[in-house]
């Protein structure tokens, strides 16, 4: 499952955050978030602050692009 949070203000992107949380089901491993970084990462470090205690994340692995973060679901 992939959200796109480009051009989205804080709020925006936590209410998309919490809409796409709430429609996982048992099939989703991942959460690929795409929210950029060139615009700055005020996106980025409240998605790690707020989701990775999240009931529905199990942990948030690194990745190389800087402007995407993605959230385990579940194992494989």
């Amino acid at each position: 499952m992939e959200l796109d949070l480009h051009g989205r203000t804080l709020y925006q992107a936590r209410l998309m955050m919490d809409a796409a949380l709430r429609r996982t089901t048992r099939a989703d491993y991942r959460l690929r978030v795409v929210h950029g970084y060139s615009g700055g990462q005020a996106i980025k470090q409240m998605l790690a602050e707020e989701y990775a205690n999240h009931p529905k994340v199990v942990r948030i692995e690194p990745n190389p692009n800087p402007g995407i973060t993605i959230f385990v679901l579940r194992e494989y």
